[in-house]
């Protein structure tokens, strides 16, 4: 009883410490727009917090946070700047490396006090070639959220010997991420895109890195901690935090049009927008979209985490759900926006209005691979009791 209260006011801080960042992220939103990147000081303090040790083991000093809160979490910085939001979830996921390293290495990157800034792309574009007790890794890789901030950052990488990728007993290929220094990648400057364009996530290169088999962490392939957290399954903590992004704009995006919906006279009107019945109707189809997504997304995590706290593997049904859930509410929270966006008029456009960016970002967010239509047709599959590859779920 004494943890389980210790936790609830763990989460309870955490989620007030985010409530606490939003005002200065919806003030700095441009400057963090306009940087192509987080800005260093909002980084660190999103580290003092512990935003980044969310699912750093607790031996560690982190806080192995539940899905649950780390997706209120995410939502939350998110009505304050999606690219933020976007950095943090980023830097969540790519620390679970930290309960697959061994103790005393994790402990030299993770431990204890150091707040660790992390980032990472899972893709395995990279190659790495056995060498001594570890590995010698090049590649290069696109979609590096976060990684200008970042103390370390890693990289997907197939593992080749004499010339072919090394494969698992279930005979595919084994991807590892490789885990290093940011004075071992170079950052490439490719990030001149339409929206999310603070979450600095340009190209990065590794050219011959050497990399210590302890950094080099295979996920759903190598055994992490036995704690319920590392049973959850990875992607769909990666596709919870993209949709969780996406809820939180289109959160705010309604809450912007609402703001101002009674004061805005559209021209040739005598009366606000707010007294529309399309304006009525359109906001209230948008908040049953973000309500009824975030319900059930909330819902099948919500399932999957009370099995992985009995210490149950995830079955695929559980699986099929939440991964279902993540790509609706992604592409319910990009609906929601387009009618709040519309209903703003003319007043979206302008470059001083948060609608015209969150268009931007929610918009970009659904371009993701993890909530991407592929999803739908997986889970259709599934539903349908069609043979389907579920190792992304």
């Amino acid at each position: 009883m004494e943890q389980i209260m210790k936790k609830d006011t763990q989460a309870e801080n955490l989620l007030e410490a985010a409530a606490g960042f939003v005002p200065t992220l919806r003030e700095r939103a441009g400057e963090i727009e306009k940087n192509r990147s987080l800005p260093q000081d909002i980084a660190d303090a999103f580290a003092a917090a512990g935003f980044y040790s969310l699912m750093v083991p607790e031996s560690l000093g982190g806080h192995e946070i539940d899905p649950l809160t780390y997706l209120k979490l995410v939502r939350t910085l998110a009505t304050g700047d999606a690219s933020a939001a976007w950095c943090v979830m980023i830097g969540a996921t790519t620390a679970l490396s930290s309960a697959y390293m061994p103790k005393a290495d994790a402990e030299q990157i993770f431990g204890k006090g150091q707040r660790t800034i992390t980032a990472g792309v899972f893709a395995p574009t990279g190659k790495a070639v056995p060498e001594g007790d570890g590995f010698r890794v090049s590649g290069r890789w696109q979609w590096g959220s976060g990684s200008p901030n970042a103390a370390w950052v890693s990289g997907g990488c197939f593992v080749m010997r004499d010339g072919k990728p090394e494969m698992s007993d279930t005979g595919v290929p084994i991807s590892r991420m490789m885990l290093v220094p940011k004075s071992d990648v170079t950052l490439l400057d490719t990030w001149d895109v339409s929206g999310l364009c603070g979450t600095g996530s340009t190209d990065f290169e590794m050219k011959d890195v050497y990399v210590p088999a302890s950094r080099a962490v295979a996920f759903g392939y190598d055994k992490p901690m036995e704690r319920p957290l590392y049973l959850f399954p990875i992607f769909a903590l990666l596709a919870s935090g993209i949709s969780s992004v996406a809820l939180g704009t289109a959160r705010a995006a309604i809450d912007e049009l609402v703001g101002f919906a009674s004061a805005k006279t559209p021209q040739g009107t005598l009366k606000p927008l707010a007294s529309r019945p399309d304006t009525q109707m359109g906001v209230s189809k948008a908040e049953a979209l973000v309500r009824s997504a975030t319900a059930f997304m909330d819902d099948a995590v919500g399932a999957a985490w009370d099995a992985a706290q009995k210490g149950d593997e995830i079955p695929v049904a559980l699986r099929r759900d939440m991964r279902l859930s993540m790509a609706h509410a992604t592409t319910a929270a990009a609906e929601a926006v387009d009618i709040v966006y519309g209903l703003g008029g003319g007043t979206s456009v302008y470059r001083k209005s948060p609608l015209q960016r969150q268009f931007r970002d929610v918009h970009v967010a659904t371009q993701h691979m993890m909530v991407a239509k592929g999803v739908l047709e997986q889970a259709g599959r599934l539903f349908l009791g069609l043979e389907t590859d579920t190792r992304l779920f």
